[in-house]
């Protein structure tokens, strides 16, 4: 009998991707601007999704970079994470 090669995982939404169960891997990446320098920040997310990204994660550190979050999200369509 050969085993499966992934383990049984709970399935998440995170906005319009699905992760977890028998769902395809997502492939994720990080912005390294400053999260509060939202032109930068946008160009980044859309460089990553023309790439193939599906989840695009976002450092939030300070105040500037968490007002910062709705100007990006507005401009993107790609699901976002904010790391905190």
């Amino acid at each position: 009998m050969i085993k499966p090669l992934r383990r049984k995982t709970k399935i998440i939404k995170i906005g319009r991707v699905v992760i977890g169960g028998a769902n395809p891997i997502a492939i994720q990446s990080m912005t390294k601007t400053k999260t509060a320098l939202a032109g930068a920040t946008v160009s980044q997310i859309r460089e990553l999704a023309a790439a193939g990204c599906d989840i695009v994660r976002l450092a939030v550190k300070d105040n500037a970079d968490a007002k910062a979050l709705k100007n990006i999200k507005r401009q993107v369509k790609i699901p976002l994470v904010a790391d905190i």
